[in-house]
């Protein structure tokens, strides 16, 4: 597992993983939509602990920045 995920890119899920919680434990966000954004938000907290994107890796995207050494 080729870890593809820059600091940004986790930084930016850690923070929607942050507010969908807040959101459902608060009761903004209910119901069925509510569920799939918790869920989502498992999720985008998961892919950054570990900085890898599945969906990533069908289109070859990577966020990460390359170290060149010369």
């Amino acid at each position: 597992m080729t870890k593809n995920m820059g600091s940004t890119d986790k930084a930016i899920r850690t923070i929607l993983a942050i507010l969908f919680g807040v959101f459902y434990f608060t009761d903004v966000i209910t119901g069925t939509i509510g569920t799939v954004l918790l869920i989502l938000g498992v999720v985008f907290l998961l892919t950054s602990f570990f900085s890898f994107c599945p969906l990533y890796v069908p289109f070859k995207i990577s966020t990460r920045k390359e170290n060149k050494t010369n």
